[in-house]
């Protein structure tokens, strides 16, 4: 993909946003719910909107759209119909597509921008936790109907103008082959993140070195990495990742902030991890990251320092 190849060319590192849901949190909005974040897009896009202009103003060089855990049958179970909800996948592409051109308008330097597609994992839309445990209760023979689960959602961000899918958060290597498989047949690049349990393995308890090797040699996958992880992990996570592929591949990651999530009170614990982004991201760079952002409950001051330290590392 000409863009992501003159984006790695030019800078030390890319750098995607940070978390989406708990920045429309900050703003007001109660996303204590199914949809999650998907949720505004029905309630007050606008707000998704600055979200997506906070992270470009801050340095980002990528933007996810607002479809993490949106889904057809997520947003029919809220009574709209397969039409309105189609097209509520289709806006969060296209509020994302237009903050580019804004920005991109204020400053005609910034013409790589990318827009990426959240494609959430399976576990997004059971809104249990799975996403975090791999575990989705689920027989190979509901495999087939996770498949077209993923390929709708997939197929409209691509109708809508995504330049490649953040297939992310991903629990489970079938799921990740599975969404990888999928972006090929629509011809779209992705990315593929892991959510992982500890330095070694993703979450459902797979090492990530394994999850590395079967997904190297697709031409179709520009990055393999992981996110929604706690930071203390991605030294480890990384090395596990180039031990595995060399130089294969980038290497992609966006920690969350280091606390815990309820899935059940859908409420973070503990303490904030990420406050010293430039200081996590010069690490993570050395042992091998070449796309650098953030997860949940990171902010635009975190991809500031993040922008920061890149301008810093070109001067020097």
């Amino acid at each position: 993909m000409k863009q992501w190849d003159e984006l790695l060319k030019k800078y030390p590192f890319i750098i995607n946003d940070g978390a989406f849901a708990t920045e429309l949190e900050a703003m007001g909005c109660d996303i204590n719910d199914e949809l999650w974040s998907a949720k505004v897009l029905y309630e007050d896009p606008e707000k998704i909107a600055a979200v997506h202009v906070s992270y470009f103003e801050a340095g980002a060089d990528i933007g996810t759209s607002a479809s993490y855990q949106a889904s057809v049958p997520g947003f029919m179970k809220k009574g709209f119909s397969k039409e309105e909800s189609r097209q509520l996948i289709a806006d969060s592409m296209t509020i994302l597509k237009d903050a580019i051109r804004a920005c991109q308008k204020a400053d005609p330097e910034r013409k790589n921008l990318l827009a990426a597609g959240s494609c959430g994992p399976y576990g997004a839309f059971l809104a249990n936790g799975g996403e975090y445990t791999g575990d989705y209760g689920h027989t190979d023979a509901d495999r087939e109907m996770i498949r077209a689960f993923h390929k709708e959602r997939m197929e409209i961000l691509k109708e809508s103008g995504a330049d490649l899918f953040a297939c992310e958060t991903v629990p489970a290597l079938w799921e990740a082959k599975m969404e990888a498989e999928i972006a090929g047949e629509l011809g779209v690049p992705c990315w593929i993140s892991f959510s992982c349990r500890d330095g070694k393995h993703i979450s459902d308890g797979t090492e990530i070195a394994a999850c590395a090797k079967a997904l190297m040699d697709d031409d179709n996958v520009v990055a393999i990495g992981i996110n929604c992880t706690h930071p203390k992990y991605l030294t480890s996570l990384i090395r596990e990742i180039r031990g595995a592929i060399g130089d294969k591949k980038p290497v992609i990651v966006y920690p969350n902030g280091g606390e815990e999530y309820d899935p059940v009170t859908k409420m973070w614990s503990g303490k904030y991890a990420a406050g010293n982004f430039r200081g996590l991201a010069r690490e993570w760079y050395e042992v091998g990251a070449n796309v650098i952002g953030g997860c949940c409950r990171t902010t635009p001051q975190d991809i500031r320092e993040l922008s920061a330290l890149r301008d810093e590392m070109m001067k020097n």
